[in-house]
């Protein structure tokens, strides 16, 4: 083939893309989409840029995405340079007094930070805030179950309100809110390190979000981990609380903010492959999309 035969084969394959892409666009026009970023899109610089363009069009064709955010690899890095050791315990990090304020400035300095100028360079799109901003989180202190016992994890909490008047304004004038996930004690006694997988679950239904769509470094959801060829494309939400019990204990919150997004009034839930570039545009806009996606029923 000639380059101008090559280039011509290229220019329709997009504009065949474009023309899938078109019904969904359509569809989802004025939806909220809830969007947590994490995995290997949160540490590779190419695939954190194709995310931040990624939102830029979302925003740009009429969908209102709002991102939320952790940070394990770079909050472990920083605890690290502080002579801080991290633990885990049933999925979730270990946090104590003197972690705390490493992890706020961490998630809203250094990630929310490069995220809103990567966003930024297409136009003055992206707003940061975190739990702490007008009351958009609070929290109570949570534990972990491991192998049937409570685990004390010190400064972590759960979101037990969320109030998103604020979310709900910039969207309505067409910003791109990025939210980190620490939240104020309910009670009073300081901030809380909350799972922002969970977090993104809460706030996607207090903004009655049409979609929550969860990155992570694997396809899916499997049904028979490690069998790479057990990867399910549709499940329920009733058929995803059978299968919990078995799952990899990393995996555990990621299917419970699904679960919880999905039986508190959101739509549709999915787990994508961030170690794709524009993976959410293909969870979003191509027919048979990627991933798992959880549904009601």
């Amino acid at each position: 083939m000639d380059t101008t035969s090559h280039s011509h084969a290229e220019a329709l394959l997009k504009a065949g893309t474009l023309t899938e892409a078109l019904p969904w666009i359509r569809r989802f026009q004025g939806s909220i989409f809830v969007i947590k970023l994490g995995g290997n899109a949160m540490v590779d610089g190419d695939l954190l840029q194709a995310f931040a363009d990624d939102m830029v069009f979302l925003a740009t064709v009429g969908v209102k995405p709002v991102v939320v955010h952790g940070g394990g690899p770079q909050i472990s890095r920083a605890l690290t340079d502080k002579g801080i050791p991290s633990e885990f315990q049933g999925g979730y990090r270990v946090t104590s007094t003197e972690a705390i304020p490493i992890i706020r400035d961490v998630l809203r300095e250094e990630i929310s930070g490069d995220l809103q100028q990567r966003i930024n360079r297409h136009s003055d799109l992206a707003v940061v805030r975190n739990g702490e901003d007008d009351g958009l989180f609070m929290a109570d202190r949570r534990g972990a179950l491991v192998d049937g016992v409570t685990v004390d994890l010190g400064h972590v909490g759960e979101v037990v309100q969320v109030n998103p008047i604020e979310i709900v304004a910039l969207l309505e004038q067409g910003k791109i809110p990025v939210v980190s996930s620490i939240a104020p004690n309910r009670d009073g006694s300081g901030l809380l390190n909350v799972n922002a997988d969970a977090a993104a679950a809460a706030l996607a239904v207090a903004l009655h979000a049409e979609k929550l769509v969860l990155m992570t470094d694997v396809a899916g959801l499997y049904a028979n981990w490690p069998e790479t060829d057990s990867l399910i494309s549709t499940i329920t939400a009733a058929e995803l609380t059978e299968l919990m019990p078995r799952l990899e204990s990393g995996m555990i919150p990621k299917m419970s903010a699904c679960l919880d997004a999905v039986t508190g009034g959101v739509p549709k839930a999915a787990i994508i492959d961030g170690r794709l570039a524009h993976s959410v545009l293909l969870e979003a806009f191509t027919t048979s999309g990627i991933g798992t996606e959880v549904v009601a029923s």
